[in-house]
């Protein structure tokens, strides 16, 4: 028997990797001689480095890079384990948490860590550069990441913008004469689940903006401030980006490495399946289990559990999920390729305490689950 154990992390107590194990000790607590193909997931957000490292037998780099408020923080990639392919999340160097409260204001956070990782992975003699782009404290449109890659962002008076949204009123020029050359060889692509525009009332500056401290007056300023850095782009870069789907997810960021990365926006969870090589690992496979913290609705959009259930399908092969919690309407899940959901709280719990005890509850009811399939049912009786 082979069973794919392909789970997406249950966020705030255990990574998808700890998850893929922990359902793993229930299953061979049942089968002990099952084949176990264990493949942590992620859908493009938070948790994606770890589980595409952990999925290829990739490392971890480290690297002090610019904060979003200028400061050093210590960040992270993923180099895969084909050694060619750099995952980086930007919430690890541009991120909201990175930002005290009182400190959060859009108009001046940067995206220059995010270009200095993009660096360090070319650095690493990586050409495939993955980047999720979830979490961003950050409005200035990818400007930051494009002045960490070499690009010049220039004034009327020829001198380099300062960091943030508000500056790109001010653009004049954009001079890419530096831009790392080694960018021209790569494949940068995007795993990018929003479908906002750059600028207007669905952009970055209008949808995104008051999370990240913009007031409305803020909005105004940076969504115009967006409108004319989108101008220079297509007058100095030929790129069109203000109405792309997409270009205005992460404060911008999807419209900045479209127009200095030629990057590609695409569906995070598809992207991982393909990092991962999921198709081809779960051939020949008797079943599948999956899961993530709490099970909804929104399972069905772009998350781990639709893109792996889209998979299943294909192969007819059954699909069990479990999770910390499952909602009432998570069961709409059941119409699109999953076979069965598991809520692992077998009684009333605090958050705090389901939290605390995620991995023994997660392992007893993959167990459980597992002695109730092994069970022989009665073929007839006399």
């Amino acid at each position: 028997m082979k069973i794919v154990i392909a789970p997406d992390s249950f966020k705030g107590s255990l990574s998808a990797a700890e998850v893929a194990a922990t359902m793993a000790e229930g299953v061979r607590a049942v089968w002990p001689d099952a084949e176990l193909e264990l493949i942590p997931l992620a859908d493009g957000g938070e948790g994606t480095v770890e589980a595409l490292v952990a999925a290829t037998q990739g490392r971890i780099v480290r690297k002090t890079v610019t904060g979003p408020l200028g400061e050093p923080v210590e960040a992270y990639l993923g180099v895969l384990g084909d050694g060619r392919t750099a995952v980086i999340e930007m919430a690890a160097a541009s991120g909201l948490p990175l930002v005290p409260p009182d400190r959060r204001d859009p108009r001046v956070t940067t995206t220059y860590g995010t270009g200095e990782l993009l660096r360090a992975a070319l650095e690493e003699g990586c050409r495939t550069l993955i980047v999720g782009i979830g979490g961003s404290a950050t409005n200035d449109g990818g400007a930051g990441l494009a002045q960490a890659l070499g690009a010049r962002l220039l004034d009327a008076a020829g001198k380099d913008l300062p960091p943030g949204g508000a500056a790109l009123a001010n653009l004049a020029r954009i001079d890419v004469s530096s831009l790392d050359p080694r960018l021209r060889e790569a494949q940068v692509r995007v795993a990018c689940d929003v479908n906002n525009p750059l600028c207007g009332p669905e952009g970055a500056s209008a949808v995104y903006g008051p999370q990240k401290g913009a007031t409305p007056e803020m909005v105004q300023q940076l969504d115009a401030a967006l409108a004319h850095y989108a101008e220079i782009v297509a007058r100095d870069l030929g790129r069109e980006v203000k109405n792309v789907p997409g270009a205005g997810a992460a404060g911008g960021l999807g419209a900045g490495l479209m127009a200095f990365a030629d990057a590609r926006l695409e569906s995070g969870i598809d992207l991982v399946l393909e990092a991962v090589r999921f198709e081809e690992r779960v051939q020949g496979a008797d079943l599948i289990l999956t899961g993530e913290g709490k099970i909804d609705r929104q399972a069905l959009y772009g998350k781990t559990l639709s893109g792996v259930a889209q998979i299943a399908r294909q192969y007819r092969l059954p699909v069990l999920a479990f999770g910390g919690g499952v909602a009432q309407d998570a069961y709409v899940l059941l119409e699109h390729g999953i076979t069965a959901l598991f809520g692992i709280t077998p009684r009333p719990l605090t958050l705090e305490e389901a939290l605390a005890q995620a991995r023994p509850l997660l392992r007893q009811a993959t167990e459980q689950v597992c002695r109730a399939l092994a069970v022989p049912l009665p073929t007839g009786r006399n």
